[in-house]
């Protein structure tokens, strides 16, 4: 008995093409890179999100220690009412 199990062969029906994953760059860093301020409210809103939660490195393509320092930065203006906690 023969068997004809196509899925094993090729992977020409379910597209050749690698997947294309684009490189995350860090946007504090670097020659023209944007300074992290606390008083930036425009600048830190993009990195929370619509619930008021820090948007992660892994998704924000932030480097480590630009990341620590921007969750510090975003915890300073929330304390001085300059971003909120949490948006309703």
């Amino acid at each position: 008995m023969k068997r004809d199990n196509k899925k094993f062969e090729d992977n020409d029906s379910a597209g050749s093409k690698p997947f294309f994953r684009r490189k995350k760059t860090c946007p504090f860093s670097g020659p023209e890179g944007i300074p992290i301020d606390f008083r930036d409210t425009r600048t830190l809103s993009k990195f929370v999100s619509e619930r008021g939660k820090i948007i992660p490195a892994r998704i924000s393509a932030v480097s480590a220690p630009k990341q620590r320092k921007l969750a510090q930065a975003i915890k300073r203006a929330r304390v001085l009412a300059l971003i909120p906690y949490l948006e309703r």
